[in-house]
């Protein structure tokens, strides 16, 4: 396959996927499997593409990212505790990533691990679609108490098993400590900022080296980053949508039908 069909099709899978709860990475290693090519050699590629994935978020809720900004220079108690659960609940996940990054990657290579990852997920959100209680907060991300925004930041590290989905353990995270669901697909997206910036940061800084021998072709991972930033808009604008009429349940059951197809071909070859 040409080099830049596959910095399209892999831009468009992390434009799709890393806003829903489906899981942008798992996509990307099942995709290494399906396409036949050499994963290790577009890790690089695959890990700066999110930052396209990121770039959309500021854009569209950039008025938000402004009044937050503003706010803080202002001293207004709404702008500090916004930034206060983003902070919060980031560091978990910035913790954990540092001391089990050689873990976290390890993982990376395993196609099957994914697969399982997507079907346990998928059931775990119909159950918590089934059984969660009505929202006990207010909406609006300055409105979550510290301690649940905590609580949704450990939820989220469980989303470096590759597979089971940062924005799913978040937003699922939330609804579980009641948190309602526009709040929740939101939370996720302004948490996804710091977490993947600095996910992208600690992995080139690690692999340095390797990317420098390796060398790097800026066009392709330009072409990755404009195909990510484009289908990102347009899917987290229909993700918010979908999710205020039909709630989370079609994506757990696309996880599972996916999880098990990807399942019987990789244990099948």
């Amino acid at each position: 396959m040409p080099l830049i069909l596959t910095a399209i099709l892999l831009g468009i899978v992390e434009g799709l996927t890393e806003f829903l709860p489906v899981s942008s990475t798992g996509h990307l290693i099942l995709a290494a499997e399906l396409l036949g090519y050499r994963a290790e050699q577009w890790a690089t590629f695959n890990v700066i593409i999110q930052l396209g994935a990121i770039l959309a978020v500021i854009v569209l809720y950039w008025r938000t990212f402004w009044t937050v900004a503003t706010g803080l220079f202002a001293r207004e108690a709404g702008a500090w505790r916004f930034a206060l659960n983003i902070l919060v609940a980031f560091l978990p996940s910035a913790v954990l990533g540092l001391i089990l990054i050689d873990a976290i990657e390890a993982m990376l290579g395993n196609a099957v691990v994914v697969a399982v990852a997507l079907i346990l997920g998928g059931i775990a959100i119909l159950l918590i679609e089934r059984w969660v209680k009505p929202a006990s907060i207010e909406p609006g991300v300055a409105a979550i108490p510290l301690k649940r925004a905590f609580g949704v930041g450990l939820v989220q590290c469980l989303s470096m098993v590759p597979g089971v989905s940062r924005s799913g353990a978040t937003i699922m995270g939330a609804l579980a400590l009641g948190v309602e669901r526009r709040t929740a697909a939101e939370f996720s997206f302004f948490l996804a900022v710091p977490t993947m910036v600095g996910a992208t940061t600690l992995s080139v800084a690690k692999h340095h080296e390797e990317i420098a021998a390796a060398g790097v072709d800026w066009g392709l991972i330009a072409i990755g980053f404009l195909v990510s930033f484009v289908v990102a808009i347009a899917v987290i604008r229909w993700f918010v949508g979908i999710v205020g009429r039909h709630g989370f349940a079609p994506f757990a059951w696309y996880r599972i039908v996916a999880g098990t197809a990807a399942l019987v071909w990789l244990l099948a070859r």
